[in-house]
């Protein structure tokens, strides 16, 4: 073997190597540091109750936590934004006073009632309560239904 056929020998084997040595830590760096799926909390603070106007529908939360806060004269609801008829996500329609479904046409009204189109129940409600700090806390991970009678526990509204 003279010199030149024994460089390109060493050279592709050196390149080969490379190849498969960077495949294999590319390989080991995905495991060791793999693409992490964000969830926002399911518990989260959202302000004091005199931030939120009486008749209003407070849409900040819609987006990073799917939770309508709607406040009345005399309590404050955290709705959920999943429609019960299929599981689109129902817009507040302001002039109307409702929430309509872009899917299939279900209408809900502020405090969550169905009243039109397919959805078979009202929207469901979270968990609400105060803080020790004052603030409005929403527990997502307890939920109550309207046709479960659960809507007359006291977790399932703030009364202000």
């Amino acid at each position: 073997m003279n010199r030149k056929s024994f460089l390109t020998t060493l050279s592709v084997g050196w390149v080969a190597f490379a190849a498969a040595t960077g495949g294999f830590f590319t390989v080991l760096i995905r495991f060791l540091f793999p693409n992490v799926l964000f969830e926002p909390p399911q518990s989260f603070k959202i302000g004091f109750p005199e931030d939120f106007e009486p008749g209003k529908v407070d849409l900040r939360f819609k987006k990073q936590y799917n939770v309508w806060i709607v406040r009345d004269d005399e309590k404050i609801i955290a709705l959920s934004t999943v429609c019960t008829h299929l599981g689109c996500t129902p817009n507040w329609q302001e002039t109307e006073r409702k929430f309509k479904c872009p899917c299939h046409g279900s209408g809900f009204r502020s405090s969550g009632i169905n009243f039109e189109g397919p959805a078979p129940r009202p929207l469901e409600r979270f968990k609400i309560g105060l803080a020790n700090d004052g603030q409005i806390i929403v527990d997502k991970t307890k939920m109550f239904k309207y046709e479960k009678g659960e809507w007359n526990r006291s977790e399932s509204f703030l009364k202000v």
